[in-house]
């Protein structure tokens, strides 16, 4: 059994949790809610072997240099982080061997290694994970689940009419989850594809928001949308950076 564990937020919940105690405490409740997390998943599991692998986010996003609509996660520039974070990113490092990401997201680092071990579970509170076929715990409501491939493409899609607040990725204003399923239930990929672009109003944004929400699922991957798309004179468009 392979857990991929999202370090991010563990660094997160666990700094703000313990703002008020030393970085030794600090470090200590990280730790003991780490082994408590995998040893929860190990008992339920009938694979008598397990790996773990912890991933942070390091610097610099591809993304930035795709996002036009909305600059990619700039509405957190102000948001206050744990006073214990960097104490706790690098307790990671040193002793669970977490690997910090260069010029991607921890969530494209770990789709990735979803997609090379499909049996693998993400260890996150994340949704935007909801996207990949594997095994997905969450950790705070100690629930176990599988997305399966047609769940998977349908949360995809669901996002770039929804959007993400949390990125500052911009979906359709005055659609919601509910008004979205309607949209979307019961259609192929392609037909889901296209239902975007109508509803957001161009194939470039469809594509702008492909890119910003789809996780990675090889190195440097790009993506791209699920036909060929072509500018109003008949050129092929290109979805590269110029």
């Amino acid at each position: 059994m392979l857990l991929l564990i999202d370090a991010d937020i563990f660094c997160y919940r666990i700094g703000f949790a313990c703002e008020d105690e030393s970085e030794e405490v600090a470090c200590k409740t990280m730790s003991n809610y780490l082994t408590t997390i995998i040893e929860d998943l190990v008992m339920d599991s009938d694979d008598e072997e397990h790996e773990v692998e912890l991933y942070l986010t390091g610097p610099d996003n591809f993304r930035h240099d795709y996002a036009v609509t909305a600059e990619y996660k700039g509405n957190r520039k102000s948001s206050n982080k744990p006073s214990h974070i960097a104490t706790l990113r690098d307790y990671l490092v040193e002793e669970h061997g977490a690997v910090v990401t260069q010029g991607e997201e921890t969530d494209d680092r770990i789709a990735i290694r979803a997609t090379q071990n499909p049996e693998a579970i993400i260890v996150s509170l994340d949704k935007d994970f909801y996207q990949l076929v594997c095994g997905h715990y969450n950790f705070v409501k100690k629930e176990l689940f599988y997305i399966t491939k047609e769940e998977a493409v349908y949360n995809f899609y669901m996002q770039f009419l929804v959007g993400d607040t949390a990125d500052n990725i911009k979906g359709v204003h005055g659609i919601g989850p509910k008004k979205a399923a309607k949209l979307l239930e019961g259609k192929t990929e392609l037909e889901m594809y296209d239902t975007c672009v109508e509803e957001l109003g161009s194939e470039e944004r469809a594509i702008e928001n492909g890119i910003l929400l789809h996780l990675r699922r090889e190195e440097d991957e790009i993506w791209q949308p699920p036909r060929p798309v072509t500018t109003d004179d008949g050129q092929k468009l290109d979805t590269s950076l110029s």
